[in-house]
């Protein structure tokens, strides 16, 4: 896999950009992506340097729609600490 296969896009919460005043920024990565590939694709897509990855399986919430009920899809999120120095310029201004 490819750094843009990995990453499928920032994850914009209100808890997150708190995160960001620590330096930590949340991504949605592939569910099969290991902490070092993580790791690589961030330093590879936004040129910093990265010092920790924790991940977390996010499972899928039921739902119901009439009578039916089903999960929606479980998926991986990934909270990456840059080093002292470095930010993200796709976070700046949230």
């Amino acid at each position: 896999m490819n750094a843009h296969q990995i990453i499928i896009r920032p994850l914009i919460t209100e808890k997150n950009t708190n995160l960001m005043q620590l330096n930590k920024y949340c991504f949605e990565v592939d569910k099969n992506a290991s902490k070092p590939e993580i790791g690589a694709a961030i330093a590879t897509i936004f040129n910093v340097t990265v010092t920790d990855v924790a991940t977390i399986n996010v499972r899928g919430k039921m739902r119901r729609r009439g009578i039916r009920t089903g999960y929606t899809s479980r998926w991986k999120k990934a909270i990456v600490t840059l080093a002292a120095g470095n930010t993200i310029d796709v976070f700046e201004g949230m």
